[in-house]
């Protein structure tokens, strides 16, 4: 080939090349784009085609809330009336106890102010703790409260101008004129009615728990009273209930108790009555829970809201679908034996050696998950079936081939299924409570797989 047609060839190449080139360009920033594209493609396919988990958070408590109701408290309550005609002022603070003979109230011809002796700090302490507690406790829909709140303030004044008693214990039969009225019998003394008082376990009807229609009369707001006229109410004994109208489910579930814990939800305060089941003349259930204490906490309250505490039962609450059984290897306690070095749990297993040669004995590390009164639950990663293990102290041998189930969750809290545990305390139909504190169990806050049939020991997990 001549030079000529060597330098036309080369000349044509160099035309085709350029001009390839002009078509296609290389650009480092397009490939990389490109690169990550299908990177995120394949990510997306292998997330849609992948088996996802629902994670659940191990809570502790009841299996499930105990039922609120409203009760009707029932106490020995007596209503006074005035034994004459006058201007009234009362001396004895509402809602606190009085003594037999303890002073009451005064009548007076004209209406009058109490002397009020100098306060000091803890009367103060006093007065502002009742107001703090009224506020605390104060509800729109309870606006007459303000009236008796403030009924209840004036008479722990008064309260502390001291009526004083002579040396004998008698109180003066009269006050700046006014004649001084005590009472009867020692008790919880309270300034207002709701007609309520006359009411037993024998008279109940649904018509009483009907709170739209109850209504409470204050005695305090008069200044001018005429003999006959009701001024005050006596709660004469400790002793008290209250009524809750059952239904006929309610009353299924709470058949057969003697006792039982309620929670009054005005100050959380919890206290165990004794408990029967009543019935009115129409046939209707109620439950009747008695005390014995307690009594003045809510002594102007009619009707309470409380909260029976019949789940008792605490502990780690988890799905049922969570539940999940493994076997394990039974192995006898009297093999168990333990490492000299860190005091590990284990057994000896017997390896077999070269043809001629006696078998030895080697310590293997075991993972023991539960145990009952002979036997030891062991994990089946520990040993194959049909190792022989020997008795320590002993030329007596135990082939491990038995296995029994244990019923336990897959914890994720590293990532992948693990088996923990579990023993089962009591359930419904979609969880249970399962106890605390066991070997290989879980705690609070970890996290399980929901349902524990869609994954196996081990799985790496993708969230």
């Amino acid at each position: 080939m001549s030079d000529r047609k060597v330098w036309r060839n080369l000349r044509k190449l160099k035309h085709l090349s350029g001009a390839f080139a002009g078509r296609i360009p290389f650009n480092i920033g397009t490939f990389i784009f490109g690169a990550l594209f299908v990177y995120m493609i394949i990510s997306i396919l292998l997330y849609l085609t992948a088996d996802h988990i629902t994670v659940y958070q191990v809570t502790a408590g009841p299996l499930s809330k105990n039922q609120t109701y409203t009760a009707m408290a029932l106490r020995n309550e007596q209503v006074v009336t005035s034994a004459g005609s006058g201007y009234i002022t009362y001396y004895a603070r509402e809602n606190s106890k009085v003594a037999k003979s303890g002073v009451v109230y005064t009548l007076g011809t004209q209406q009058q102010e109490a002397a009020v002796a100098q306060l000091d700090e803890a009367d103060y302490a006093d007065l502002r703790l009742s107001m703090a507690n009224f506020a605390s406790y104060y509800s729109d829909s309870n606006f007459y409260d303000t009236y008796n709140f403030k009924y209840e303030l004036e008479g722990s004044i008064l309260q502390y101008t001291g009526i004083q008693a002579d040396e004998s214990g008698n109180v003066p039969q009269s006050v700046n004129g006014s004649t001084v009225y005590t009472a009867d019998q020692a008790g919880v003394i309270l300034y207002s009615i709701d007609g309520y008082e006359d009411v037993t376990e024998d008279t109940l009807s649904p018509d009483l728990f009907d709170r739209r229609s109850y209504r409470k009369q204050s005695l305090s707001t008069s200044r001018q009273v005429e003999a006959g006229d009701q001024v005050y109410k006596l709660i004469t004994s400790e002793d008290w209930s209250i009524l809750i109208p059952l239904t006929a489910e309610q009353t299924v579930q709470l058949s057969g108790r003697e006792t039982i814990k309620v929670n009054f939800l005005k100050d959380n305060t919890t206290q165990t009555g004794n408990f029967t089941i009543v019935t009115d003349a129409d046939g209707n259930y109620y439950a009747k829970i008695s005390f014995t204490s307690g009594m003045i906490r809510y002594a102007q309250e009619r009707f309470l809201d409380v909260e029976l505490v019949t789940n008792t039962q605490t502990g780690l609450k988890v799905p049922l679908s969570a539940i999940v059984t493994k076997e394990f290897y039974v192995i006898p306690k009297d093999y168990v034996t333990y490492s000299e070095e860190d005091g590990t749990a284990g057994f000896n297993k017997v390896v077999e050696q070269g043809e001629g040669e006696d078998p030895t004995a080697e310590f293997v590390e075991a993972v023991i998950y539960d145990e009952d009164e002979e036997n030891y639950y062991v994990d089946t990663s520990t040993f194959q079936e049909g190792d022989v293990i020997i008795k320590p102290d002993s030329q007596d041998t135990f082939t491990v081939e038995d296995t029994s189930p244990l019923e336990g969750v897959y914890s994720v809290n590293r990532g992948y299924a693990v088996f923990r545990q579990v023993s089962i305390i009591d359930q419904n139909d979609e969880y249970c409570i399962v106890e605390t504190g066991t070997s290989y169990g879980i705690a609070q806050y970890d996290h399980i797989v929901r349902d524990g049939s869609t994954v196996k020991e081990d799985d790496i997990l993708i969230n």
